[in-house]
């Protein structure tokens, strides 16, 4: 009689199941707020990418499945549960004060917090990259995006007046608006470039995780990409105020709010791919080091000891021949005598 055996499909998605089972009740108790933010990725141009962001995080746990050993996971319930009294308390503390913000970011110590409770330092090594990028699906708090917007406003107004100066065109400033002969260009809040940052930021971090170099390459990619995004809005600017004065009115309001949004885009995916492409003529990578020769202990001990010498049989002694007498001529007549 033979008993029944697990097929190999069921073998490999059995030690899935205890995940599966906690994301799901993860992501019910997080019902509402995700409700929310695909809400707000919906109806705002500026964290439109937010349903890119867990699709990408998957794809990256995917690509580094081959680091995660099986054999080395070992559940952490201690730190697992500080992380997830971590994230209940924000979110308890978001749901208390009406503020929106603690209750999105509690789910990232939540989900670190399940990584660490089901595989420990094993799985979090392996996850972490998708958890912290997590982060760019969560948009800014009300005050950080506010204050940031008015630098950022300052900064490409005058900026792009200057440039205009100097290609020789009547531009002149006046707070967050730009004069010309008979075109005004508003630098609104909506024009200061914070939408275009946000979005570089995120690409920059998904080029630094996905590209293979140091980490100080990766780290210069991730944070050019604040540069990248001020100047790709200062030359929309420009280029609006450009067309105002070589083309019409329509064309150039046409320009900024549509084709110049699109075209900002890949222009700073070409920066960052020029950049990467410098950053290997300027950085050169080491030759790899020769594999390292592990050899066994019981070999070193034999090779410690001293060789033994065989012996060799030495050859029998070959017998000396000895030396003839001379030969005596015998004269017959002394003989007959």
């Amino acid at each position: 009689m033979t008993s029944p055996t697990a097929t190999p499909s069921s073998r490999s998605f059995t030690p899935l199941l205890p995940v599966l089972v906690v994301f799901g009740c993860l992501t019910w108790a997080f019902w509402s707020t995700l409700t929310e933010l695909a809400h707000v990725w919906k109806t705002s141009d500026q964290y439109s990418h937010g349903f890119l962001v867990p699709v990408f995080a998957a794809l990256l746990l995917w690509l580094r499945r081959q680091r995660l050993d099986a054999s080395k996971v070992r559940p952490n319930p201690v730190m697992g549960g500080l992380l997830l009294a971590l994230g209940i308390g924000l979110r308890l503390a978001g749901v208390h004060w009406y503020y929106l913000w603690l209750d999105t970011i509690s789910i990232l110590p939540c989900v670190a917090g399940v990584c660490w409770l089901m595989g420990g330092w094993t799985a979090w090594r392996w996850a972490w990259p998708a958890v912290v990028y997590l982060a760019f699906m969560i948009p800014l708090p009300y005050r950080v995006a506010t204050s940031m917007s008015g630098p950022l406003q300052s900064l490409a107004t005058i900026t792009s007046t200057f440039i205009m100066q100097a290609i020789g065109l009547p531009a002149l400033s006046e707070g967050n608006v730009i004069v010309l002969n008979e075109a005004r260009i508003g630098v609104v809040e909506a024009c200061s470039g914070l939408r275009m940052l946000v979005v570089f930021v995120a690409l920059s971090a998904a080029m630094a995780l996905l590209t293979r170099r140091p980490w100080l390459d990766k780290l210069i990619l991730l944070f050019s990409a604040i540069p990248i995004a001020i100047a790709s809005n200062i030359l929309r600017i420009t280029m609006t105020g450009i067309l105002h004065e070589t083309t019409s009115s329509e064309t150039a309001n046409a320009f900024f709010h549509d084709l110049g949004g699109w075209l900002m885009m890949p222009l700073g995916l070409l920066m960052l791919a020029v950049e990467v492409k410098l950053l290997s003529y300027l950085f050169v990578d080491p030759p790899p080091a020769p594999p390292r020769v592990v050899r066994d202990p019981a070999l070193r001990r034999v090779r410690r000891q001293p060789p033994v010498r065989s012996r060799q049989a030495r050859p029998a002694p070959t017998p000396s021949r000895q030396p003839e007498p001379p030969a005596v001529a015998v004269n017959p007549t002394t003989e007959r005598g």
